[in-house]
């Protein structure tokens, strides 16, 4: 039995979640921290349930709603979200994450402010989220279903407000699942509790969604929206939403007080490339860098970037994302699997057996590492970015390759190939500085005059395709060199490997010599290559 509510939780700062049983037991409804009390049996606490979820959504589907004086609240508010009271509890529905409309859960809140999930809950969005379409100019999200309730009704009942599901200690979570759905708004106004837990959970969802997010800061007298509705200060609340401020991550320092930071010792990549010859010019793989891996046609930039996925896949334990638009999620899965059995099994003419299949996808593919945009073919530049922000942000993926722009060029019919890789590249140098991620794209070369790159042409910054914002923009360019007409069997599949551009420590030149050896379907450092300086 609580005997008292709204009390400050003490763990995570909370000014009113913490309840106290009549045996002294405590339980916070934001951190969901549970203290046991001095009776002999330990009491009972609010839990997860997937039992009654039939007579709950019976009473959702035929309940009314109806308003709440003492809260400030109407019926049409509640209606909008599909509330219902029933027999002194509030039930709230919850819908899929996916954003269909179909009720699968709900929270129940009971008189003594305890509460209780029913029905499919770990399957969940955001509390409202089915009651407003995808896209638009403003979405608000709260810390509770009651403070959804009352900021809508408080804005004029005209902008989406959804409120996370687990109070300020889930918020994070619960918004990288509903992440795509929230970042196709405009404007991302969160409107967390004013209290510490609140404050710093609300600067961790804004950094997610950072160049759109504006953070309300609310006046002493409130804590929230409900304390604005019970209070009807209906100004004061559309006042602090108007006013919200941008948010801007910390970061401006002075210069003078970075001795300490300078004199750490000097940050070691996370991973080297796969080959020692690269490693030595450019110090292997940095996080937050944009490189760009160039070649004629059909001189293996795929294969390349293939042997660098596998390479960071069994090196690292970070989560990766691909975007291969010129072949089937099939094809690169099956590709990558053929690094792992040593044998191409893409070909037709290889022979495997069910075990080494299995043996390969379960090496590869069965990590959950591994994110592939299955999407075959032209695509706009704003539908990539989206993705790749997505990899980076709800999925974790540390390293993302993209294979290649020529295709997202295609699709921008409006602007010429110029204007359309410069708009590409600066979007995605962008994004790798948003997001930190370690960004690979591979671009094409334009034809020389005289000798094709098929026939071994040397390449450049001079001649990759399009404009000069691929070579501005990117951090490290690698340049494939083949000579994929000699007579010679071994010349033929010897890639020369050429770094174009270094920011990082200005080296560039020939590196080493790659041999592709058609048996294995791998592409191995040679280690007597003829230095091609």
């Amino acid at each position: 039995m609580i005997v008292k509510a709204h009390q400050p939780c003490d763990d995570c700062g909370s000014s009113d979640a913490l309840s106290v049983n009549k045996n002294g037991s405590t339980y916070c409804h934001s951190c969901q921290l549970y203290t046991k009390g001095d009776a002999p049996t330990a009491p009972e606490k609010p839990v997860s349930a997937s039992q009654g979820w039939d007579s709950i959504s019976t009473a959702l589907a035929t309940g009314k709603a109806v308003s709440v004086p003492e809260r400030g609240l109407s019926a049409p508010t509640l209606s909008k979200f599909g509330v219902v009271l029933e027999g002194g509890r509030v039930l709230y529905p919850y819908t899929h994450a996916n954003n269909d409309p179909e009720v699968i859960a709900a929270k129940i809140r009971y008189p003594d402010k305890r509460f209780q999930t029913v029905g499919e809950w770990a399957e969940t969005g955001l509390f409202g989220q089915s009651a407003f379409s995808k896209g638009g100019k403003y979405l608000t999200i709260v810390e509770g279903e009651y403070d959804a309730l009352a900021a809508y009704q408080l804005m004029g009942s005209k902008y989406p407000v959804v409120s996370i599901k687990n109070g300020a200690s889930g918020a994070l979570k619960d918004c990288k699942k509903a992440y795509e759905w929230i970042d196709s708004f405009e404007q991302v106004v969160i409107c967390f509790d004013g209290d510490r837990a609140g404050i710093d959970a609300a600067a961790s969802v804004a950094t997610l969604f950072s160049g759109k997010a504006k953070v309300v800061k609310h006046s002493e007298e409130y804590k929230d929206a409900c304390d604005y509705l019970i209070a009807n200060a209906y100004d004061a609340f559309t006042n602090a939403f108007w006013r919200a401020e941008k948010f801007v991550p910390d970061g401006i320092v002075s210069g003078a007080g970075l001795w300490d930071e300078v004199n750490k010792p000097l940050e070691v990549a996370e991973v080297n490339y796969p080959y020692n010859g690269l490693n030595d010019l450019t110090y292997g793989i940095r996080q937050a860098e944009l490189v760009t891996v160039t070649a004629g046609s059909g001189l293996g930039k795929s294969q390349f970037i293939r042997e660098v996925v596998w390479h960071v896949l069994n090196n690292t334990d970070s989560n990766v994302g691909l975007l291969f638009l010129e072949e089937s999620v099939r094809k690169t899965a099956l590709s990558l699997m053929s690094l792992h059995a040593n044998k191409p099994l893409h070909l037709p003419t290889t022979e495997s057996t069910e075990e080494e299949r299995k043996a390969a996808f379960d090496a590869v593919m069965g990590k959950d590492r591994l994110f592939l945009l299955d999407h075959f073919g032209s695509t706009d530049v704003d539908n990539i970015v989206s993705r790749v922000r997505y990899m980076a942000k709800a999925m974790d993926c540390k390293y993302i390759f993209l294979d290649h722009i020529s295709i997202i060029v295609s699709a921008q019919a409006q602007l010429d190939e110029s204007k359309a890789i410069d708009e590409i590249m600066t979007k995605l140098r962008m994004l790798v500085q948003e997001t930190g991620v370690c960004l690979f794209v591979v671009s094409h070369l334009k034809r020389p005059d005289k000798k094709g790159h098929e026939e071994g042409a040397a390449t450049s910054l001079s001649q990759l395709r399009g404009s000069a914002s691929i070579a501005q923009l990117s951090d490290i360019v690698l340049g494939l060199e083949r000579d994929g007409q000699a007579a010679d069997a071994i010349e033929r599949n010897t890639t020369n490997v050429r770094v174009l551009k270094n920011r990082f420590s200005g080296e560039t030149g020939w590196c080493t010599s790659l041999y592709f050896d058609k048996a294995t379907g791998r592409m191995s450092e040679m280690t007597n290559g003829e230095d091609k300086l």
